[in-house]
């Protein structure tokens, strides 16, 4: 029997590929943003003051070291907010992306959200800054306003290859070494306006030789702010920043963001698995690579000039924590624990400006309705610490109503 052979239909083509599907909300990110915010709003315990009040005790001694920033060198927990919250940008930055373009939205519009949320952060950040001053203090070393400076640079690797944002964090790290390294090296009385700033005599921090061009008040970041923030309305010349900070610094907090985009891609391209040895590899190399600039005399770790060695040590730390938070939370399922820090990471702005504004309020709401010593039933020694607990709770159940309401304070 013959037969007779059928034509065969030609596949249909395939569709246009579409926007990448947002991925499945990360609980661990979420919970992960909250402890960093925790420990920021956490400053209204002042383990410092309970501390001073008990100096025979080792353990409120070490509870006020995790919660003071180190005066230079070194890294404390405290010192670990804002590297936090900054790598957390950059890891919720595909995220956010993947969801608007699956809404419809173009690379225009993205973009223009982009330049007005720096915008957004830039003013907030001063106007914070600016909350018991007779005008307006125009000062950019605050956290949001460091991330707000930087985040349209995020905003436009985040539509870039990977290679592209690794070129991108390796020239900020080498550039902004190499400019501060060029840079004359001053003693803290070498420039006539570096006379004008008085350390204290048991300041015991400055370096000599090749290190010293990352002393306080002696260094590149400092002659560019004693230039650029002069040419703002001012009450008085600006000097110096009393703790050291820089604006420049928003430079390699941008590497820190970038890290935090490297994790982010990572996430998302794993989703649901979690790339821990990813994760556990970056946080390794990240704080050896530090660490070795710190040690080898090339680059001290200084969280409060933001050294190209701290932007790789505290961006080491930031993978570790991010790794530790998904291996409890996602590998390992256990998520109810941490359902207080989710609800303060799903609201970071509002939970920023609650510590922000919020904190004079509730403490004269206790004084008037509790009366002035209610919180010395434990002795005067405990009453910061007690009151503070209170004023932290009062924090947790405004975002709370928050979230049950899903009120959702975005920028």
């Amino acid at each position: 029997m013959s037969t007779v052979s059928q034509p065969v239909a030609a596949p249909a083509p395939a569709p246009p590929a579409g926007p990448p599907p947002p991925a499945a909300r990360n609980i661990a990110v979420d919970a992960y943003r909250g402890l960093v915010m925790l420990l920021m709003m956490a400053e209204v315990l002042e383990l410092a003051r309970v501390s001073a009040a008990l100096p025979h005790s080792a353990v409120w001694r070490f509870l006020a070291l995790c919660q003071t920033h180190v005066d230079w060198v070194g890294c404390s927990l405290h010192d670990t907010i804002q590297p936090g919250f900054s790598f957390l940008v950059g890891v919720a930055l595909p995220y956010s992306i993947a969801s608007r373009l699956a809404r419809g939205a173009t690379f225009g519009r993205m973009f223009g959200h982009a330049l007005w949320r720096g915008l957004l952060l830039v003013s907030l950040g001063i106007f914070l800054r600016s909350l018991h001053t007779s005008q307006t203090y125009f000062t950019f070393e605050d956290t949001l306003t460091q991330i707000g400076l930087g985040y349209p640079f995020l905003f436009l690797l985040g539509f870039r290859p990977a290679r592209w944002q690794w070129w991108a964090f390796g020239s900020i790290v080498f550039g902004y070494w190499l400019a501060w390294a060029l840079y004359p090296a001053l003693g803290p009385g070498d420039h006539p306006i570096h006379r004008l700033v008085i350390i204290a005599p048991s300041w015991n921090h400055n370096y000599s030789g090749f290190l010293a061009h990352w002393n306080k008040y002696a260094n590149l970041g400092l002659t560019f702010d004693q230039w650029f923030l002069n040419l703002f309305p001012r009450t008085e010349p600006f000097v110096a920043n009393d703790g050291g900070y820089l604006t420049l610094s928003f430079i390699p907090t941008l590497g820190t963001m970038i890290l935090g985009l490297a994790a982010g891609r990572w996430l998302r391209a794993s989703a649901p698995a979690i790339p821990m040895r990813r994760l556990l590899a970056a946080s390794a190399i990240g704080m050896a690579g530090g660490l070795l600039l710190h040690y080898a005399g090339v680059c001290p770790i200084v969280k409060r000039i933001w050294t190209p060695s701290w932007t790789l040590f505290s961006g080491g730390l930031c993978f570790l924590f991010l790794a530790v938070f998904c291996w409890i939370v996602e590998v390992r399922g256990y998520r109810k624990w941490a359902f207080p820090l989710v609800v303060v990471g799903v609201n970071s702005i509002a939970a920023y400006l609650m510590a922000h504004l919020w904190e004079n309020f509730f403490i004269a709401s206790f004084r008037i309705h509790l009366g002035a010593h209610f919180f010395q039933f434990l002795g005067a020694p405990y009453e910061p610490v007690l009151r503070g607990a209170a004023v932290l709770l009062a924090y947790w159940a405004a975002l709370y109503w928050m979230y049950r309401r899903k009120l959702l304070l975005r920028i």
